[in-house]
């Protein structure tokens, strides 16, 4: 059944024979037989479409096949709340409801191809039905986490010029509180059981419209979602995925880090604000023509997890391995996953002694992966694929990923450098357009032939590659990317603070964790230092996305320097990871 989508989705987009060929030999893929392929990508042999859409050129054939009887009709998207509450649509359903959606979007909110919608929703099922909504009318997504505070929201839809923003109740009195600043800001769309000024209800508009709508024409290179990046300096940068970088890309190579098939049923346990949950819960289980399973907790906790996993024949799932540390901590002998098989970590290193536990406790093995937000997947353990514990893994087919140095040099196994990917003499397919209206910091992440990641790490002789650090200075809590300038913009508003520098610290749990050095203005030099602790960690809170907040603090006279003024974060970073 795989095959045969493939083929279909193949030669629709006009791939040569030469691709084709490597879809039919049998029901399964094998990693070995891509190989040949993956030399094509490399050498920028492979042709791609001019035009792609991936509501109409994957998710719309699925649905072709369940109403030709080709593929039975079962669920394409599968949601819980825990309280009783479930969804099951299979891909015509999907189809159905989305083009609803795409009419609400195109005739009510007046949206058009090109225009931009930021979506702030939590795991409900609209969130769904927007991204595939987006991709019928053209539109193009933005999509933020439900922890964002009115300024994050404000700058974004500044820095944006975003013409429409849907989200919940939790999140609208802050759009209301920033909304006359954004210029640009035409229509609110409220998902809720319940009106609110100044708001269209999207549950309202849904049920009013007709399913007929036809799908707008988009080329490869045309924008899709935009995501916001965290840096070590200024604000967050938009950073642009392509109609080809984010959709066509899982229809070559998404095996490699998922691997699955139609009988599967996928589980990412990802935000809904971060590139993962568009790989894990939209873009590659559904090519497969998987089941994507969401559990709509507020928090991700290990019991609602672990019950979950028992309860729910789930075959695959991804989380952080933040995620695992927490599972490994309980009884797993009283839990049984009668249908897991495989799982997958990313979105920061994981460690080696929770994989044994896992493997010890369940049996499973932990495949690791690496990436970024402008990246997508870049290294991967695939399905049967050697583990050496602590490596992320291998380059992905579509990139070639090498260690080079200061120079763009490309450095011999074993010697430490920077991971890059090659962009040149042909950029590859996977990676993002560009940094919206920063074309400096485009230019800035490229080096000779190579766009260079921003970590360091060495490749062994066998090309798996080993994370070392971080070359800048972002923080990795949790999966939760995290940049210094962000913390320390929100302690120097408080009257206490007079400077500050955040920078990453271990921690057993998350891996790392923010911790501020704080130097205090003289008139709170003799405060009770517990207690402003705790005031500092709350105002952080309060003026950006409580996850940013920093979990450990320590008050200095002075921050080291540069001769120009420039804070030393590497050197406070050395001195945190020489304690651990």
């Amino acid at each position: 059944m795989k095959t045969l989508l493939k083929l279909q989705i193949l030669k629709s987009l006009w791939i040569p024979k030469s691709s084709c060929r490597l879809f039919h030999k049998q029901p399964r893929i094998l990693a070995p037989e891509l190989f040949s392929h993956d030399k094509a990508i490399r050498q920028g042999e492979q042709q791609v479409p001019e035009y792609f859409n991936f509501a109409n050129d994957v998710l719309d054939k699925w649905s072709q096949m369940e109403k030709d009887g080709k593929r039975l009709s079962k669920p394409a998207f599968w949601w819980i709340n825990g309280r009783g509450n479930e969804v099951r649509w299979s891909f015509e359903e999907l189809g159905f409801h989305s083009r609803k959606v795409a009419n609400v979007l195109s005739d009510i909110c007046g949206l058009q191809k090109g225009d931009r919608v930021m979506l702030i929703l939590p795991r409900l099922p609209e969130w769904w039905l927007v991204n595939v909504a987006c991709m019928r009318t053209g539109i193009v997504l933005i999509l933020g986490t439900s922890q964002l505070t009115a300024k994050d929201i404000l700058y974004r839809l500044q820095a944006s010029k975003a013409k429409c923003i849907i989200t919940n109740d939790m999140v609208a009195s802050a759009v209301d509180a920033v909304a006359s600043y954004c210029q640009f800001l035409k229509t609110k769309l409220i998902v809720s059981e319940g009106r609110r000024d100044g708001w269209l209800n999207f549950n309202e508009l849904y049920k009013a419209q007709s399913a007929d709508h036809i799908c707008v024409k988009t080329k490869i290179q045309d924008p899709m979602v935009v995501y916001f990046t965290s840096g070590t300096t200024g604000s967050p940068k938009m950073a642009e995925h392509s109609q080809g970088s984010l959709g066509f890309r899982p229809v070559i190579s998404e095996r490699y880090w998922l691997d699955l098939t139609p009988e599967d049923i996928m589980w990412c346990l990802s935000d809904t604000g971060w590139i993962i949950a568009s790989l894990g819960s939209v873009l590659d289980p559904w090519v497969f023509g998987s089941c994507v399973f969401v559990h709509s907790f507020p928090q991700v906790e290990s019991t609602t997890i672990l019950n979950t996993l028992s309860r729910f024949p789930i075959t695959a799932l991804f989380g952080t391995p933040t995620s695992f540390r927490m599972l490994v901590q309980h009884d797993l002998t009283s839990y049984k996953f009668m249908s897991l098989q495989h799982c997958v970590s990313g979105g920061e290193p994981l460690n080696p002694e929770v994989m044994e536990q896992w493997k010890r406790k369940t049996g499973l093995t932990i495949c690791e992966i690496y990436g970024q937000t402008e990246t997508a997947i870049v290294c991967s353990v695939f399905k049967g694929m050697k583990i050496k514990p602590g490596s992320m893994g291998k380059a992905v087919p579509l990139y070639d990923v090498q260690i080079i140095d200061e120079n763009a040099n490309v450095l011999p196994p074993g010697q430490e450098g920077e991971i890059a990917i090659r962009i040149k003499p042909k950029r590859p397919l996977g990676l993002f357009s560009k940094y919206i209206d920063n074309p400096e910091k485009t230019a800035a992440s490229e080096r000779g032939n190579f766009f260079v990641l921003g970590d360091r790490g060495t490749m062994d002789e066998d090309g798996y590659f080993w994370f070392l650090g971080r070359s800048d200075d972002i923080i990795n809590s949790s999966g939760y990317r995290i940049g210094p300038f962000e913390v320390e913009s929100a302690l120097i508003e408080h009257p206490a603070v007079v400077e500050s520098a955040a920078v990453s610290s271990p921690d057993p749990l998350r891996g790392e964790v923010v911790k501020a050095f704080v130097v205090l203005s003289p008139a709170f030099s003799s405060c009770d230092l517990e207690k402003l602790t705790l005031e500092l960690q709350a105002h952080v809170k309060k003026v950006t996305a409580p996850y940013k907040y920093p979990r450990k603090m320590e008050f200095v006279q002075q921050l080291p320097k540069t001769i120009t003024g420039k804070i030393k974060r590497n050197e406070l970073r050395n001195k945190e990871w020489g304690q651990m």
